[in-house]
């Protein structure tokens, strides 16, 4: 088992992940978000690579990309910054990003830089799943890697339970049909949805993402999942910071307790 199956045995409910884009606000952030992240009590770190066209992502995380990638930032150079991270890391990490700079960089050269450093696992929100088991499930399981695949209130009950099959480490539960973004409160449709997916059973954990950006939103979505993922609220946060270390403590702290 890696970190985050590891993980999912000890904790079944009140998973706190929390998102940010490498690079961000500084190009030489990356280790100290990640150092703050872990000892302010969350539970996974999620890396955004920077991409030029992040379809999926509303103008938050989008403006942290186009900082980001003005940084410097790059695969090379992520790689680079935490070659070193599971000397003050221990929680799991799991790296999003989109399939254009992966492909570009050779997917197993990738995957295999990813165990080096000790990433364990990846979300790739383009990547079709058919895609993935054709050409490269093979190659996540050779390094030990798990693949996380989204759902969204309009995916089907056959293709979450597909997604179910193929899945290790956790199931990504877009909360809405949007891009990503901080938003107040969960509709009645979200709820539904939330329920819909719980009774369904399925052997992997969930995490909600979308729209979690408070103590508040972060423990609705816990009622209906294991837990839940922030990144936009999170991007904020650290945008205008003065101390870093300091307002991830004071922000990841009043959503976990």
């Amino acid at each position: 088992m890696n970190r985050l199956q590891t993980l999912f045995e000890n904790k079944k409910e009140r998973v706190l992940s929390i998102y940010f884009t490498a690079g961000f606000p500084r190009l030489e952030d990356t280790i100290p978000t990640m150092e703050a992240i872990e000892s302010a009590g969350a539970d996974i770190i999620e890396i955004g690579v920077p991409y030029s066209d992040p379809i999926a992502d509303g103008p938050t995380i989008q403006d942290s990309n186009m900082i980001a990638l003005a940084n410097g930032m790059s695969l090379n150079k992520l790689f680079d910054q935490i070659k070193n991270m599971r000397n003050s890391v221990s929680i799991p990490v799991v790296l999003m990003g989109y399939l254009n700079p992966i492909i570009q960089y050779g997917m197993e050269r990738f995957l295999q830089k990813c165990q080096e450093v000790g990433v364990d696992g990846l979300i790739l929100p383009d990547l079709p799943m058919q895609q993935y088991l054709d050409e490269f499930k093979e190659m996540f399981e050779k390094y030990g890697l798990s693949n996380t695949f989204l759902i969204s209130p309009q995916t089907s009950e056959q293709r979450i339970r597909q997604i179910d099959e193929h899945s290790q480490g956790f199931i990504y539960m877009v909360s809405s049909h949007s891009i990503t973004g901080a938003k107040t409160g969960l509709t009645e449709d979200q709820i539904n949805y939330f329920k819909r997916v719980q009774s369904m059973n399925l052997k992997n954990p969930r995490l909600i993402g979308f729209g979690i950006s408070d103590g508040e939103t972060f423990m609705n979505a816990s009622k209906y999942s294991n837990g839940a993922i922030i990144g936009s609220a999170f991007i904020k946060t650290v945008k205008n910071s003065v101390d870093l270390k300091e307002s991830i403590h004071t922000y990841i702290k009043s959503v976990i307790q």
